[in-house]
């Protein structure tokens, strides 16, 4: 009796890996996605004046060209990549901060605000939002 149990669990045991290798399989041809996907979030300050928004972003490293600013709906999104360092024939000892794309959506207090000002310096984005009437 205890063998033909230990046969239903080896039978049910390998038809479980063969489901998940097919559907390991099937993902392998799916085609990759145009963008690559966020894959880390910069720290955040929000700091509100009478008349402003002041919005800081921590992004050492990150190419000024390649970063993006958006106001839409009640938030403030920042986007852009962050290169890998490392070149060929490197060994990496440590790695600690984060690399590739990055997307970071900061959801604004309510009002009507207007990007005024956005500069990337000594590895921090600063963002001015005026306060709209």
């Amino acid at each position: 009796m205890a063998t033909r149990y230990s046969t239903i669990f080896l039978w049910a045991d390998a038809c479980r890996r063969l489901d998940h290798a097919e559907r390991l399989q099937r993902r392998f041809f799916e085609p990759a996605p145009a963008k690559p996907q966020p894959s880390w979030e910069p720290p955040v300050d929000v700091i509100e004046a009478a008349d402003a928004l002041l919005v800081t972003v921590a992004l050492p490293g990150v190419d000024p060209a390649g970063v993006e600013v958006t106001l839409f709906r009640g938030a403030l999104q920042i986007s852009a990549e962050r290169p890998f360092p490392a070149a060929k024939g490197t060994v990496i000892r440590r790695l600690e901060l984060p690399y590739g794309r990055f997307e970071r959506q900061v959801a604004l207090p309510p009002g009507r605000y207007e990007l005024a000002q956005s500069i990337l310096r000594d590895g921090l984005l600063s963002i001015a939002l005026s306060k709209r009437a």
